[in-house]
């Protein structure tokens, strides 16, 4: 199925059906809150009118589905092609954290994806540059803060579960070079 073109508002809509996913999906009450206060935020910046239709163009692109409600509201619901778009606009927006103490543990993500997955393998090194992974090798990338969700995240996204590890190591070799990279120093 060939991605059509979505709009900043419809992007912005995806991603508030997708956070209540994951408010459904999460356990402590903080984090139910947080997720909640940036959902209203993101609805306030946006004019009913232009929600309106911006939901329409979801509902025909067959991203969201609309159910009616015997009380008369309608409740739309992420189908799974939307859920994949939502989370692509959140794998943009991915970051991984960078507290201010360190624990003294590495995290260290490595992958072996078979040739046929080729882009695949390529996306994932490219990205975990960017968010800020040192390249041990190729394949082998190291980061010093906790970040398993996140790597969760990515790795189902990429739906690469079998061919990625994640370790968290007490120790490596260059740990100075790494400490200094990562102005740990």
């Amino acid at each position: 199925m060939k991605a059509k073109k979505i709009g900043s508002i419809q992007k912005k809509i995806l991603l508030l059906l997708f956070a209540g996913i994951a408010l459904s999906a999460t356990r402590p009450a903080r984090k139910q809150w947080h997720i909640i206060k940036g959902v209203s935020e993101g609805l306030k910046e946006i004019d009913q009118q232009v929600i309106d239709r911006a939901v329409g163009s979801l509902v025909k692109t067959k991203l969201v589905k609309e159910k009616h409600n015997n009380d008369g509201t309608i409740t739309l619901v992420l189908n799974d092609y939307g859920k994949k778009r939502a989370s692509t606009f959140n794998l943009e927006n991915i970051k991984v954290p960078h507290q201010k103490n360190w624990d003294g543990k590495w995290r260290i993500v490595i992958f072996d994806i078979p040739h046929y997955l080729k882009k695949t393998r390529e996306s994932l090194r490219l990205l975990f540059k960017n968010i800020g992974f040192y390249p041990l090798q190729k394949s082998v990338f190291i980061y010093p803060f906790d970040c398993q969700k996140e790597i969760e995240f990515i790795t189902e996204y990429h739906r690469a579960n079998k061919f990625i590890r994640f370790i968290i190591a007490d120790s490596v070799d260059n740990e100075l070079f790494l400490r200094k990279y990562f102005n740990l120093l």
